[in-house]
């Protein structure tokens, strides 16, 4: 399979079908932080994303932030989602995603990983054989160094789209 191909591809994490993951045996999902649960300079999280976390958390599902962020940014989104997370997740690198699998109670068809950036997120969670679920990111202001990343994801979005793997908007699960 295409390493940079996501599972399933949608508009938003309020838009992904979590009762179809479940149904395929999802248990445990990894939210990417910047620019997929919030943007990259925003310190907050909005009514709507609590209500998701809780919803999720309600459905079953384990529920953690797997980001390349700094300790102090995630404990911030930790605490005010109630929820695990993993800092300085160094992705594409998979160290830190198989530590995680490792270390946890669940094998790797039972994990989704859900982040805006096929170099990062996508790439990782394929590389491990999770999941992957790409959806846009929620602001288009980015760090530097993912201003540099999106140039290169937009040529591998092309390369897609030109094999008819991939059609960035067609939105698909």
């Amino acid at each position: 399979m295409e390493k940079y191909l996501p599972n399933i591809y949608q508009k938003s994490i309020y838009t992904l079908d979590y009762t179809k993951l479940l149904s395929k045996g999802i248990k445990c999902i990894l939210f990417d932080l910047d620019n997929t649960i919030a943007p990259s300079h925003i310190n907050e999280v909005t009514e709507k994303t609590k209500e998701l976390i809780i919803s999720l958390k309600q459905k079953g599902f384990k529920v953690w932030i797997f980001s390349n962020s700094p300790k102090k940014r995630v404990e911030n989104f930790k605490n005010l989602l109630g929820i695990d997370g993993i800092y300085f997740a160094c992705k594409p690198l998979q160290k830190k995603l198989k530590k995680f699998v490792k270390n946890s109670e669940f094998q790797l068809n039972e994990i989704a990983l859900v982040g805006d950036q096929l170099l990062t997120d996508v790439a990782v969670g394929n590389k491990v054989g999770i999941t992957t679920v790409l959806v846009n990111p929620v602001s288009t202001k980015d760090h530097l160094v993912t201003k540099f990343l999106r140039f290169f994801e937009n040529q591998k979005m092309k390369k897609l789209e030109k094999k008819k793997l991939f059609n960035k908007g067609e939105y698909y699960d």
